[in-house]
């Protein structure tokens, strides 16, 4: 299944769930420049404890909100600091453009909206968006809230249940190659936030393909990168409480839906990502 792009201007930005220890507090000094109140506060962690256990500050700014109060809470406790609930808010923007891999250029255009093969020819075409459900004939599917752990199956948080993304072996060079890849990944990772309780902390399909590019150009293993994050995830799930849902905003139309399988949507306006689910 490949989807496609939604190019906004002001939005090319990388978001990913990343995990990075940084260390030193000069190096960590020198990279704050905070604009909101989570990388005020992460900065101010920063200085307290270099050697603390959070991504590097540009790393931490591109997450969604929700995810940068998760990151922080076990931190800021250890120095008692509260974490302010996560608002929404929009990103600050920045005139610098993502690095492209070395001698890798990503595409300049994009190909058009793909088909849902979940829903034969017609794609989504037949389906009705009605607030935070989205009726198609026989179906119908209800948007999805992040989940406490008594809701979760067991040891999904355990340390043998992985994210499992293989690393990309083909051609850089190859964008439908590339874009297949990433795809049947993005699919993966859906279903495995889905998994410990995060459906409504995921990040959108074009971040997630802008992380795979902003990796490649520093030589980094997506794959990897994304397992040790999950990990981490897990870990902070099993002890830290995390808001049901971060806002109340919903998908304008179905013009950026697709399907992760027969069970399963997911929508997103580049910044935002909705995940819906086949109600039983």
């Amino acid at each position: 299944m490949i989807r496609a792009l939604v190019v906004v201007p002001g939005y090319l930005r990388i978001v990913a769930l990343l995990l990075c220890v940084t260390s030193g507090l000069s190096e960590a000094a020198s990279q704050c420049q905070p604009q909101t109140e989570y990388e005020k506060l992460y900065c101010q962690i920063k200085a307290k404890d270099a050697n603390v256990a959070l991504p590097s500050f540009e790393d931490f700014r591109r997450n969604d909100p929700q995810v940068q109060a998760l990151l922080l809470k076990r931190p800021a406790a250890r120095w008692g600091l509260a974490v302010p609930s996560p608002k929404v808010a929009p990103e600050p923007e920045t005139s610098a453009a993502p690095k492209a891999p070395a001698q890798v250029t990503p595409p300049a255009t994009e190909p058009p909206s793909r088909k849902s093969p979940a829903f034969g020819n017609t794609g989504l075409g037949e389906c009705i968006l009605q607030g935070d459900s989205i009726r198609c004939p026989g179906r119908q599917f209800e948007l999805v809230s992040n989940q406490p752990n008594r809701a979760l199956s067991d040891s999904v948080l355990s340390e043998e249940n992985k994210l499992g993304l293989p690393s990309f072996t083909g051609d850089l060079n190859d964008e439908a190659s590339v874009r297949r890849y990433l795809s049947t990944a993005y699919d993966r990772y859906i279903v495995k936030m889905l998994e410990i309780g995060l459906g409504g902390a995921t990040m959108s399909f074009t971040r997630f393909y802008n992380g795979f590019w902003r990796h490649q150009s520093q030589g980094v293993d997506y794959a990897q990168r994304m397992e040790s994050t999950y990990h981490y995830l897990k870990q902070d799930k099993k002890t830290l409480a995390v808001k049901a849902r971060l806002h109340s905003k919903l998908p304008a139309n179905l013009d950026n839906c697709s399907a992760i399988n027969g069970d399963i949507l997911v929508c997103d306006d580049v910044a935002t990502s909705w995940v819906f689910v086949r109600a039983k």
